[in-house]
């Protein structure tokens, strides 16, 4: 199942999806191979069986690694891999134990099961859901914990000298949790992939792709929570929208794609120049809205005008521009600015900086105004 769910999201282009795939593949085939331990040579039902399985929880490890976006290849876990095979061969051919054996593979499986739940702790991406990274972790732990009690008990000679198929209670359980853990971990691998896809459908929802600003719907959002906030905490708050000067202008001299390069430099130059605790939204069109909690209407308009006089430069600045040299220079903008007023709703305070903002662009562009 975990196959066939993986292999539809394979167009989605996820990282480490891939990896998990092919991981599932090899334990389906890992456990047809265990499983014919009774009527098969050792060499296909021991040996390649575990080098099998080793392999595939390393796939595990790897797609995890590539989907956190870390670098995939772990040499020790393959070196570990290589370990594992030979410790099989010469308990098998050279001097027969059967504990050592399953001690070997316990103590592999356990290493690297409990590595997939650290990188799945560990970097979780912030503001995500916290549920499918809890269910991977949980899941990979308590491998790493049977695997590390299955080998406790074989190293201290508790399990006998049975193999792996031999129905004793103690094969019985560990052959369960041999079977569950990866099936929990191809679960919880589906519900990562899941998450990045939600991940993407949230950002398509929320972020305006070509400048980086939110939505005007998430902006709206967001923007009355703060201010419900500032109303709550009798914090200052302030608004600005501003708006591009003569950008019909620009698209009709120079085009569409040149339109869309004075907007992507426009939103650079509004991310690099804004705090973390802004709010930057695109309204529609060449019209924005910045957000300033816990700012005065003076600060506001200090700051908005410090953009305004950086954007009338007509030359490139290393950190907004880059690829754009050939937009047409130097664009300009118009804003409007208030403060928000004890009672007031949203609506009322961007109702009364638009009307700022009109005034602006009837005085003659290219300037800030606080509304009346």
């Amino acid at each position: 199942m975990s196959v066939a769910i993986l292999g539809s999201l394979l167009p989605a282009g996820i990282p480490g999806v891939r990896r998990w795939m092919g991981a599932n593949a090899l334990a389906i085939l890992g456990l047809v191979l265990f499983s014919l331990q009774r009527v098969a040579p050792a060499a296909l039902s021991i040996l390649a069986a575990n080098g099998i399985f080793a392999v595939a929880v390393v796939l595990v490890l790897e797609g995890c690694r590539q989907f956190f976006g870390l670098k995939p290849a772990v040499r020790s876990a393959y070196a570990g891999c290589a370990l594992v095979l030979a410790g099989i061969a010469w308990w098998t051919w050279g001097r027969a134990d059967v504990n050592a054996r399953i001690v070997l593979v316990s103590v592999f499986h356990a290493w690297i099961y409990a590595a997939i739940g650290w990188t799945a702790r560990r970097h979780r991406p912030p503001g995500r859901r916290r549920y499918s990274y809890r269910f991977v972790t949980i899941a990979s732990w308590l491998g790493a914990f049977g695997h590390a009690s299955r080998g406790f008990v074989y190293a201290a000679g508790w399990g006998g000298h049975a193999s792996l198929l031999h129905a004793t209670p103690l094969n019985t359980a560990f052959l369960a949790l041999g079977i569950l853990a990866p099936s929990a971990l191809s679960i919880g691998m589906v519900m990562l992939a899941h998450d990045r896809l939600a991940q993407r459908l949230e950002r398509f929802a929320n972020i305006d792709d070509l400048t980086g600003a939110l939505t005007r719907r998430a902006f709206v959002a967001r923007a009355e929570a703060l201010l419900a906030q500032a109303r709550r905490d009798r914090t200052p708050l302030s608004l600005a929208i501003v708006d591009i000067d003569h950008f019909k202008a620009i698209n009709d001299h120079y085009g569409h794609a040149a339109g869309d390069r004075a907007l992507k430099r426009f939103g650079r130059l509004m991310m690099v120049s804004m705090r973390a605790s802004d709010l930057f939204g695109r309204l529609g069109g060449e019209e924005f809205a910045v957000l300033f909690p816990g700012t005065r209407c003076a600060d506001a308009l200090a700051r908005i005008d410090a953009v305004r006089e950086k954007s009338r430069f007509d030359r490139r600045t290393p950190d907004v521009d880059d690829a754009d040299a050939d937009a047409p220079r130097p664009v300009t903008f118009s804003a409007g600015v208030d403060e928000y007023r004890a009672g007031e709703t949203l609506a009322e305070l961007m109702a009364r900086v638009d009307a700022a903002l009109y005034a602006a662009k009837t005085s003659g562009r290219d300037r800030v105004v606080i509304a009346a």
